[in-house]
């Protein structure tokens, strides 16, 4: 287990080096600083913005936007998914629904939310829980619908209490549902809440990425961009993945 562990950090640390070189041959072919600076221009810019305390305000400031739409998301989509998939008259009559927040744009919905609650915060979450809330449900619905019936039959049989019930045959078998949903939708989380603070916040890594669009400041909005995804990898890397790992891992026993 170790040995493969090692393995994978040895891959994805050459992964890396490779992007890195890539990114590298590339600003050096474009030989312009203003179309495409290299990997060390803009490692200087997230450097000083660090110093300045400015990078760790934005960066606090948009964390914590992803994790309330998330939580939201999450807590509301696992709701209405049960709901669904235990029950086929609500899923009929909310199907349609659901198809149409699918095929939405994620742009009509954060402006209607900005026109209708207004430009705050309440407005940048919800706009950003609504865009996850709908694949959130499609997920833990198919989730719903495979829950074994024998086990449902058992727990009847011999009148185990509803939270033993919860605990025992409800959650192992949905965890790789809610798992496969939640790591699907952090994914998708960031990249909207960033379009959400581009278009009104007054903070935030997407904040920081309009300021440098007007400036045409590519190392800015290269240093800001660059910041998070490095966050959100760390969060994949050493949270997301190892709680889908252990979600699946009953399925192995």
């Amino acid at each position: 287990m170790r040995g493969r562990f090692s393995g994978e950090i040895f891959i994805r640390a050459i992964s890396i080096a490779l992007i890195l070189a890539a990114w590298g041959i590339a600003s050096a072919v474009a030989n312009d600083p203003q179309l495409l600076p290299g990997p060390v221009p803009v490692a200087r810019k997230m450097a000083s913005e660090a110093a300045t305390g400015e990078l760790w305000i934005h960066l606090f400031a948009t964390l914590m936007r992803v994790l309330a739409a998330f939580v939201l998301a999450l807590a509301v989509g696992i709701a209405v998914g049960m709901f669904m998939g235990r029950n086929r008259t609500a899923n009929s009559w909310l199907d349609t629904l659901l198809v149409l927040m699918l095929n939405l744009p994620a742009l009509v919905i954060i402006v209607l939310c900005y026109l209708w609650i207004g430009l705050t915060e309440a407005a940048a979450v919800t706009a950003v829980a609504l865009n996850k809330i709908p694949t959130v449900v499609v997920m833990i619905r198919e989730g719903a619908r495979a829950l074994d019936r024998k086990l449902d039959e058992v727990a009847s049989v011999f009148h185990v209490p509803p939270g033993v019930r919860i605990r025992h045959f409800l959650i192992p078998q949905m965890a790789p549902y809610i798992a496969a949903s939640s790591r699907s939708g952090l994914s998708l989380i960031w990249k909207i809440v960033l379009v959400v603070e581009f278009l009104g916040r007054p903070n935030g890594i997407g904040f920081q990425i309009h300021l440098g669009f007007q400036l045409f400041d590519v190392t800015l909005v290269l240093a800001y961009a660059l910041t998070f995804v490095i966050v959100m990898l760390a969060v994949e890397l050493l949270i997301i993945q190892p709680v889908e790992v252990r979600a699946n891992r009953w399925r192995q026993a």
